[in-house]
């Protein structure tokens, strides 16, 4: 190269041994980043879900156990997610706030035998609805009543943080409901639980696999509801950006965008926009698309995955919710 020696940057100085590369590396992923989410079933053996390889539902009684090996890999949450017996399904969702509940039972299993390990508790009405929405129908069925699913929600919550659980984690999109929540829950004396609020949360094509997992796939005779009316239209970066300003305000204690990989630009909006913790849902879709590309041998499914939760911190993710927790956690505690 010709000129004068100092016009060339030698950026490469800064990568040449592996060494160095580590030493500098801006962005960690570690096993304490992430949130495992737990399937679990009133079954006697766990179920393999065919669409989220080497993920299973476990049993009720498997629950404390998968949450102390998970502990001991350093993964200190998880995300609860009942599958609920249809029969006790019905267009109001009331067995969410049945105190005898599969959640809630799976909530005191965990708290009362691995107290230590942290436990996301979702609260939305689809795992009950027997029509699939995060809500209740209005009088004419054709919308979701905001009102009145808040109140069943505010309901949900109170009785989870009675269970235990150190986070409720509104995940229905309802307006107003963090702040119906943080109220009651305050009212209540539970001002030691916290709110991580999806608050981002997009009408997206990679819920797929995650709603067989809970069984509340929608059908055509489900009617023409959409949830659209109610989750993030993908196109809007702004009113994303509103919404978890939104639920700042109203008290949640954690913003989250949901799914993850195709939002990582309002990942980065929110992450400027506000100084509140900051997580991201690594949706059953993005975690399925990866395996099955791995599957049929066009990538590398260790390398793509650890990039995918790279990605996904250097974005701004402070917590990262992942099917791929616990396998990332073996990898990186032998590593």
């Amino acid at each position: 190269m010709q000129g004068h020696p100092h016009q060339v940057e030698r950026l490469r100085r800064l990568r040449q041994s592996s060494s160095i590369r580590s030493m500098l590396a801006e962005t960690q992923v570690e096993p304490r980043h992430l949130i495992q989410p737990l399937f679990v079933t009133e079954d006697a053996d766990p179920e393999p879900i065919a669409s989220l390889p080497g993920i299973s539902r476990l049993p009720l009684s498997q629950l404390a156990a998968k949450c102390a090996e998970l502990q001991m890999l350093g993964i200190y949450g998880v995300a609860l997610f009942p599958k609920i017996n249809p029969r006790y399904k019905n267009a109001s969702g009331t067995e969410a706030i049945n105190p005898a509940n599969l959640a809630l039972r799976a909530i005191r299993t965990i708290k009362e035998k691995i107290p230590g390990t942290m436990v996301f508790a979702d609260i939305a009405l689809d795992p009950y609805t027997s029509h699939g929405h995060d809500g209740v129908l209005d009088t004419s069925g054709q919308d979701v009543a905001n009102d009145e699913t808040v109140e069943l929600l505010v309901k949900m919550a109170l009785l989870t943080a009675q269970a235990g659980a150190d986070f409720v984690a509104p995940s229905d999109m309802m307006d107003g409901r963090v702040a119906a929540i943080r109220h009651q829950l305050d009212l209540a004396g539970h001002t030691r639980t916290g709110i991580l609020a999806y608050s981002a949360k997009f009408a997206s094509a990679y819920y797929g696999p995650f709603r067989d997992a809970i069984g509340s796939q929608r059908k055509p005779e489900d009617g023409p509801i959409s949830k659209a009316g109610y989750q993030i239209n993908p196109a809007n970066r702004r009113e994303a950006v509103r919404e978890a300003l939104q639920d700042a305000h109203e008290g949640a204690d954690i913003l989250m965008v949901k799914p993850a990989g195709a939002y990582l630009d309002i990942l980065r909006e929110i992450r400027e926009a506000s100084t509140l913790p900051l997580a991201a849902y690594q949706v059953s879709g993005e975690y399925a698309q990866i395996h099955a590309a791995a599957e049929k041998g066009w990538l590398d499914l260790v390398k793509t995955r650890n990039e995918s939760l790279l990605s996904i911190r250097r974005a701004g993710a402070d917590l990262i919710l992942t099917y791929f927790a616990e396998s990332f956690a073996k990898d990186w505690n032998k590593a």
